[in-house]
């Protein structure tokens, strides 16, 4: 599966069912350049997620929502409530790892 993007107007909508995972990313970003391909190739082998991406120098109103003070930044849901928040950059086996958890 595809990792979407996702905006201001449609990320409650796009994480209210089942297991989401959005990277909270900018372009200026160096870890999120790392983390980017973390997510893409996951997104290619995990089924029972859907991966998105939100760009927060083009939609600030969301992660000032939910608090994100750094980035990448990954929010994992279920059922559209918060369940992991990661910062920093993760690896893809801890990430798959955390993953599981929530789809098994």
């Amino acid at each position: 599966m595809a990792v979407e993007n996702v905006t201001d107007a449609n990320y409650e909508t796009a994480t209210s069912q089942g297991v989401t995972l959005t990277d909270f990313w900018a372009e200026w970003c160096g870890p999120c350049r790392m983390q980017s391909p973390v997510v893409e190739e996951l997104a290619k082998h995990m089924d029972g997620v859907k991966f998105n991406k939100l760009d927060i120098d083009s939609n600030p109103e969301t992660p000032s929502e939910l608090g994100i003070m750094a980035i990448p930044t990954l929010i994992i849901k279920k059922d559209g409530q918060v369940v992991e928040r990661l910062t920093g950059y993760t690896p893809a086996h801890q990430l798959e790892e955390i993953l599981n958890k929530y789809t098994a």
